[in-house]
């Protein structure tokens, strides 16, 4: 089973459906983002929402984990969250930084590193 554990963060409505989302339903997740949105892990590019729910859907095939946010910055169209994941992958935990670009009440850019 996957589970994502979240904490309080005052986070912007699409950033918080992702993390609500990212283990439990791909398309979802894909509905969070722009028509034409780029998201960036691994050093793969997966852009439009069919790539974006492909990669997440792929990603909870492969692993089961959990998200833990630890902080969030907001300032405009643009969030970081930085967050601990743990899960059944290789080096978990770690801990990542979301990188988040809105474009009015969706998410255009995500960038996902350490």
């Amino acid at each position: 089973m996957q589970t994502n554990s979240t904490n309080s963060f005052e986070l912007p409505a699409p950033i918080a459906s992702y993390f609500a989302k990212e283990t439990t339903d791909a398309q979802a997740v894909a509905r969070c983002f722009t028509e034409d949105a780029l998201v960036v892990d691994e050093g793969h590019e997966h852009r439009g929402r069919a790539a974006i729910a492909n990669w997440n859907a792929d990603a909870t095939a492969k692993f089961s984990f959990t998200t833990e946010l630890l902080a969030a910055e907001t300032d405009g169209t643009r969030a970081t969250v930085r967050a601990k994941v743990t899960g059944n992958f290789p080096g978990s935990p770690i801990e990542l930084r979301f990188r988040f670009t809105l474009a009015g009440a969706l998410i255009a850019r995500l960038e996902i590193a350490p």
